[in-house]
């Protein structure tokens, strides 16, 4: 095409054909009379081939992903997720096996996994050490239990052989007082001992009825005491069995002294809102205010009784109109 000033000549016409057809203009000044000189030519075709170059790179990187995902996952991720899943639900005592059902995974985590396992394997090492530890304990502290059983019944052997052969006065009361002593460590012994490996507590109910029974049995004669015994199903720890065990006794014996053949009355009773503490009450006439009474709580018993109540870390109230003690005790359950 030939241009100049607002004037053209046009020398071949080129029509463009097909979707992916493309020309390419060119203007040339000629110099001769501003005539400029416009030449329009098809360039190259758009083929299969150069579609498949421009997308290459596109695809090289979408498949370098795909390769990189493909390795990061069977290399690293999946191994990390079954390592997890692993210590996950470990359990002590159990061997942790991190790469069972792994082919490949990375040195890193199989040297991850070998730790876990050495650690597994001594953490069942440990336990298997602590189990035979705590075997050989328990059969030890057995030993002293049944030992100490033995002792206590040696010693009530050797009272009731000493008060057998006793003829000065008074000398029978004092051996009983002794024994019924003895008779209440041994009753709260011979239980801990019965449920040494139940570490829940020991049943007041079972104590006091065979502290009763060895009360009855070691009463003077012509002091038939009468207990009548309403205690619940409760537990309690050692040393506060010991102590009640003790308590009843200096009470019971306190009220036998003050008036023979005296009815005493023993309870429980608990609480809902105080799940933790049972109030004790020991009731009899022979605990209402009387001469006998008051000398025998001043001078002999008065200060043993308030030594176990501190020991049981109570107040004891005393009602001198109908001759009952009540306490609180700490319980840590039922049966």
């Amino acid at each position: 095409m030939l241009i100049a000033a607002d004037r053209s000549v046009v020398l071949r016409d080129l029509t463009a054909s097909g979707l992916f057809t493309r020309t390419e203009t060119q203007i040339v000044d000629l110099n001769i009379e501003d005539l400029q000189l416009q030449m329009t030519v098809p360039s190259a075709p758009v083929t299969s081939s150069a579609i498949i170059a421009a997308l290459s790179p596109f695809l090289m990187w979408f498949l370098a992903a795909t390769i990189a995902w493909f390795v990061v996952d069977r290399l690293l991720i999946r191994p990390l997720r079954q390592l997890r899943t692993t210590v996950g639900a470990y359990q002590p005592g159990e061997l942790i096996d991190p790469v069972a059902g792994s082919d490949i995974p990375a040195q890193e985590i199989r040297a991850l996994g070998d730790t876990f396992r050495e650690l597994s394997q001594t953490v069942q090492l440990h336990e298997r050490d602590l189990a035979e530890g705590l075997s050989r304990q328990t059969k030890l502290t057995r030993e002293v239990h049944h030992r100490v059983k033995n002792n206590l019944q040696v010693i009530a052997s050797l009272i009731n052989f000493h008060a057998r052969v006793a003829v000065a006065p008074g000398a029978l009361d004092a051996y009983a007082s002794i024994q019924r002593r003895v008779d209440a460590l041994a009753v709260v012994h011979r239980h801990h001992y019965a449920g040494f490996e139940d570490t829940r507590g020991i049943e007041i109910r079972s104590v006091i009825g065979e502290l009763a029974s060895n009360i009855r049995a070691t009463a003077p004669d012509g002091n038939a005491v009468g207990i009548m015994l309403n205690i619940e199903p409760l537990l309690v720890s050692q040393d506060a069995a010991v102590a009640v065990s003790f308590l009843i006794t200096e009470i019971v014996e306190l009220a036998m002294l003050a008036s023979p053949g005296a009815q005493i009355n023993i309870s429980t009773q608990t609480d809902a809102a105080k799940p933790d503490s049972a109030t004790l009450r020991i009731s009899s006439p022979a605990l209402g205010d009387s001469p006998e009474f008051a000398s025998l709580y001043e001078h002999r018993y008065g200060r043993v009784i308030g030594g176990l109540v501190r020991q049981l870390r109570s107040q004891l109230h005393h009602d001198p109109l109908i001759g009952a003690f009540e306490l609180t005790i700490a319980i840590t359950g039922r049966t």
